[in-house]
């Protein structure tokens, strides 16, 4: 069993390789009965109202619909109803879907949830509201609108190439509820459910998930990774003694792949957000402290009453969305003031202006700011 408390409860299989593409399969011991997740098919784009004269929009193929028993009993997940055919006067087209919040609650025992989406808008959320002091530097647009809109990129898994072809062909393991992905050996992502049979309907719904850039990338330019296989040397076999400790590389694979290959995620300090109770689970996303040139991980998670995880997905940061991340963390902590920013940052007023241009933040600075700066170099350097 993994030592982090993100995967406790969960062990590791040897993996498999296609290409630069490498599944770790999680497998539960015992397999969580009282809550169950099924998919919602939507067909494509959505507008997700957020309150407060807020919406997210976005590519959403599915959400998830948690179901669970407030007496511990089991649950059955009811599957999903798909229709084929349309009314003859329909015109063809995409439908824009609209839902009320991320995370919404449908029965007593029963919440709609947009998977990764939940995480997503929480990283969007990241200090929303803008500068909270109105100092001299900052537009009138950035006082009066904040950061809204807030827009980021991501690939659809139909376009990672060899995650396809891996999910379809890879074996599902008796027991499999859940998969830690890699691309050229990076973390890329992690989906866990509660029971094998959500892991097999949920499976192909990883092609439907947002992956970032950085992900993007490795699956296309890197060659593909080394296949790791145990060995048994049959030479050396003489007694049932040497063909236990000969086995015991199967536990040190499972080792390597939760202490090393997934430290970038388990090994991160996390700041949690509670999103909705239900019953003795809890549903929270959580952030990371946005450590450039680091592995960054975004999440959202279901625990139970012992803090165990039942529900996992997690989304990796690209270094450009981990600055972002960076620039904006610190300046809400330093009142948004730019030469105390730049001064916890290590860099100079003009470096610090710059870096919020190439950062996508050139709107929220005065445009005579930037160019004094500017100005100002150039004097310093004829």
């Amino acid at each position: 069993m993994t030592p982090h408390g993100l995967l406790d409860g969960l062990e590791t299989r040897p993996s498999q390789v296609w290409g630069a593409v490498r599944l770790v399969p999680l497998v539960r011991a015992e397999a969580i009965h009282d809550l169950r997740l099924h998919p919602r098919i939507h067909d494509g784009a959505g507008v997700v109202d957020l309150g407060r004269g807020q919406s997210y929009c976005s590519y959403i193929p599915h959400s998830f619909v948690a179901d669970w028993t407030g007496d511990g009993s089991p649950a059955a997940a009811y599957g999903t109803q798909l229709t084929d055919g349309r009314p003859e006067w329909e015109i063809a087209g995409a439908r824009l879907h609209f839902h009320r919040r991320m995370a919404r609650r449908e029965a007593r025992h029963r919440l709609r949830f947009l998977p990764l989406h939940l995480a997503l808008e929480g990283y969007l959320a990241l200090h929303f509201g803008g500068p909270a002091v109105a100092w001299e530097q900052w537009s009138h647009r950035a006082v009066r609108q904040g950061l809204s809109p807030r827009v980021e990129a991501a690939y659809l898994g139909t376009e990672v190439p060899g995650l396809a072809d891996a999910l379809r062909v890879f074996e599902i393991h008796p027991g499999q509820c859940g998969v830690l992905i890699h691309l050229a050996d990076a973390q890329a992502a992690a989906f866990v459910v509660p029971h094998p049979e959500d892991y097999r309907t949920l499976h192909p719904t990883l092609l439907q998930d947002l992956y970032g850039d950085l992900v993007h990338h490795y699956a296309t330019l890197m060659p593909p990774v080394t296949d790791f296989n145990a060995r048994i040397p049959d030479t050396r076999i003489r007694t049932l003694a040497d063909l236990r400790a000969a086995a015991q590389q199967t536990a040190q694979w499972a080792d390597f792949h939760d202490t090393t290959m997934a430290a970038g995620l388990l090994d991160q300090p996390s700041t949690w957000q509670l999103a909705r109770r239900m019953g003795r689970f809890t549903l929270s996303r959580f952030l990371p402290p946005f450590r450039p040139k680091q592995d960054n991980h975004i999440g959202e998670a279901i625990t139970d009453e012992h803090g165990r995880t039942v529900y996992l997905k997690t989304f990796r940061l690209s270094e450009n969305q981990v600055r972002r991340g960076h620039l904006l963390t610190h300046l809400a902590a330093h009142d948004w003031h730019l030469p105390a920013t730049a001064t916890a940052l290590g860099l100079t007023e003009p470096q610090l202006a710059l870096r919020l241009q190439t950062s996508g933040f050139a709107h929220l600075l005065r445009q005579d700011v930037p160019d004094h700066y500017r100005k100002q170099n150039r004097t310093k350097n004829p």
